[in-house]
């Protein structure tokens, strides 16, 4: 553990969570070499709130409308912070020491806005470095006035309070930090298969948002930033037959998700039950209205 005596980083922390006692510890740990953690509670019912005040952190709870802003966005916009300059990191995230010391160099600069941090994912025990999930871009350090999560309406779509998806769209420059974080979100198959229905969800009722551009989203842009090039693929696919094995096809042969062995077999094996879901749930939202059939609503 380090020694929280030391001078801190002029860095502010945020930290969404819920229910999240059992990841939020390491990950607090993790980012003590910042002058300011905020944990941002949505009413957990376990003992979050008490781990974080335990390690130091601020702790903010957030009690969502059903509108915007979503929690991101909501204490982006509403917590005094301390720092001009913040990191976000989901409880299951870990920041590692190489990483702390690129970040120490980056919020030194003038001439940037923001740094795209790249996840490494944990799946199947062991690391994924393939598969088009490593390296797996993110901008999740900027100057706090200078970005915000992008809009999206999902209605009753599973997801929840919190942006997860959303990519922030900075106003100014951004370049990239080459040490990755850790990301641990997957610690068994079935919660990888209990977050993507999730996601399956939110993908199908947002589809029609994602097809049309709007400056409070993100714009699918093949020769643009990592996450452009990433929407202008979804946007591509969504047009395509096959989609489900397209989406294999490009994970384990063209990203070479073979290279990760039976891991990599696996996680390409889900993603492209992942976009059979998507598609087939966007299907149904289509012929029966909203995120829910009638079967369901009645």
């Amino acid at each position: 553990m380090r020694n929280t005596a030391e001078v801190r980083l002029p860095l502010s922390v945020l930290i969404p969570v819920k229910n999240d006692a059992a990841n939020l510890r390491e990950c607090l740990r993790s980012v003590l070499f910042a002058d300011e953690i905020v944990v941002v509670d949505s009413a957990s019912a376990d003992d979050t709130p008490k781990v974080a005040e335990d390690a130091g952190a601020r702790v903010v709870q957030f009690a969502w409308n059903g509108q915007f802003p979503r929690k991101k966005n909501w204490a982006l916009e509403n917590i005094p912070w301390r720092n001009e300059w913040i990191l976000i990191i989901d409880a299951d995230e870990r920041i590692t020491p190489q990483l702390e010391k690129q970040i120490h160099a980056a919020i030194q600069r003038e001439d940037v806005d923001g740094f795209y941090l790249n996840r490494r994912f944990w799946f199947l025990g062991g690391w994924i470095t393939h598969c088009g999930y490593f390296p797996s871009w993110n901008l999740r350090l900027f100057r706090h006035a200078k970005g915000r999560y992008e809009h999206f309406v999902a209605g009753d779509a599973a997801s929840g309070d919190n942006e997860v998806h959303e990519h922030v769209l900075l106003n100014g420059r951004a370049e990239y930090l080459s040490e990755p974080m850790e990301h641990y979100a997957f610690p068994t198959l079935g919660v990888f298969v209990e977050k993507h229905n999730r996601y399956s969800t939110w993908e199908a009722a947002v589809r029609g948002q994602l097809q049309r551009p709007h400056e409070s989203k993100l714009a699918g842009n093949l020769f643009g930033s990592p996450m452009e090039r990433k929407r202008w693929l979804k946007l591509l696919a969504f047009g395509a037959p096959c989609r489900p094995q397209l989406r294999f096809f490009y994970h384990y042969v063209l990203r070479q998700g073979f290279r990760d062995g039976y891991r990599g077999w696996v996680l390409c094996r889900l993603l492209a039950w992942y976009e059979f879901l998507s598609a087939a749930k966007a299907r149904e939202m289509a012929k029966f209205g909203g995120a829910k059939t009638k079967q369901e609503s009645g």
